[in-house]
């Protein structure tokens, strides 16, 4: 079976199970989705969860958080992993978006991607959930699912978010990347998967 024969299988696969994927991180708009977004790395999304809303509760908006105190923060935060740098970029990026984005979250990934804390994929994840822009953000279950099924060699994820772009058009790129992730959780996990059981190891 060719590679994009492969992935059109998946894409049906995928559209069955999960035919309307919701974002996973507890989010009312641009901003918070983005805090959320920053709080995941290297944590998971039902911590992440339990935690933006006491942080909410204590700054309840962008000038709030901007003028909040590190440690202050971190202390709210820091049951999610790297609490002191996570606590520090969502401080700086709020005074940033203040200053030079006129308090509204941007809407392209070059001005994303130069806040504090924000890297390609966390941008990803905004412009794909927040304002609608193709994207597909790779994370540790999509870069894994990807080599399992050979759609990427594995290699890096940024390889994987270019050969995943490539097999799929992009009006399918931001339900794939959610479908992706809640496949992975319940059939194709990291550790104690059994390949037989999956609906697509089993076959690939």
């Amino acid at each position: 079976m060719k590679k994009s024969e492969r992935a059109q299988r998946i894409g049906h696969i995928l559209d069955e199970l999960f035919p309307a994927p919701e974002v996973p991180l507890s989010h009312r708009d641009p901003f918070s989705l983005l805090v959320a977004v920053v709080l995941s790395a290297q944590c998971t999304d039902a911590r992440v969860n339990l935690i933006t809303p006491h942080l909410f509760a204590a700054y309840p908006d962008m000038r709030a958080l901007a003028a909040a105190q590190v440690p202050q923060v971190r202390e709210i935060i820091r049951s999610c992993g790297l609490s002191n740098t996570k606590a520090a970029a969502l401080v700086g990026l709020s005074q940033q978006i203040l200053a030079h984005h006129d308090g509204r979250v941007p809407d392209t990934f070059e001005a994303l991607e130069a806040l504090p804390g924000v890297g390609h994929k966390t941008a990803s994840v905004v412009m794909s959930q927040a304002f609608g822009v193709p994207a597909f953000p790779v994370d540790t279950h999509i870069h894994r699912c990807a080599h399992r099924w050979k759609l990427s060699n594995g290699r890096s994820v940024v390889q994987t978010e270019r050969d995943l772009k490539k097999l799929y058009p992009q009006s399918q790129w931001n339900r794939l990347h959610l479908q992706i992730i809640y496949f992975a959780r319940q059939y194709c996990p990291a550790r104690g998967h059994d390949p037989e059981a999956c609906p697509i190891c089993s076959w690939v």
